[in-house]
């Protein structure tokens, strides 16, 4: 049996613009998995009860972070320089790719496209959220081992 290439592509670009990391097909003629990025395996990654967090540092992203809150408050969007980072699906939220390595991001952390900034897992599978634009992370809403829904904002970044 052959893969028809053209319908391949398709289903590709489909993969990728809904930004769905795993899929997989058969039937009684064809089985197909396709694994897009680098999933972790779900047995490497034992979520922690608790991290601890660092200290409080002063800089001036967290300042303009500050700043963003509080014009976010007035008006009830997020300020247009910056970017919320959003839950593609339902799981569980991981800062870090295992209990005892530093996460990936702090908040003042610069990031660029394409860069991880946490692991959200669902259904078994651990999927790296990645930033999708450059610029400084002013916000983490979420704490690692909380569930999120589809949608909760994980990030704000401050575009570059």
């Amino acid at each position: 049996m052959t893969v028809d290439i053209d319908k391949l592509r398709e289903l590709l670009d489909v993969l990728k613009e809904k930004d769905i990391a795993e899929f997989e097909h058969e039937d009684e003629k064809v089985r197909l998995r396709i694994v897009r990025g680098t999933v972790v395996s779900p047995s490497a990654y034992v979520p922690a009860l608790a991290h601890a967090a660092p200290p409080p540092i002063a800089t001036a992203a967290a300042a303009s972070g500050a700043v963003s809150a509080r014009a976010e408050a007035a008006s009830g969007e997020p300020p247009s320089d910056t970017v919320d980072i959003t839950s593609p699906f339902v799981g569980t939220f991981y800062r870090s790719p295992s209990p005892e390595a530093p996460a990936f991001v702090e908040k003042g952390s610069v990031v660029r496209p394409g860069q991880t900034l946490c692991i959200v897992e669902a259904m078994k599978l651990m999927n790296e959220i990645e930033a999708d634009c450059s610029g400084t992370v002013v916000e983490i809403f979420v704490q690692s081992g909380k569930a999120v829904e589809f949608g909760q904002k994980l990030f704000r970044i401050q575009k570059a």
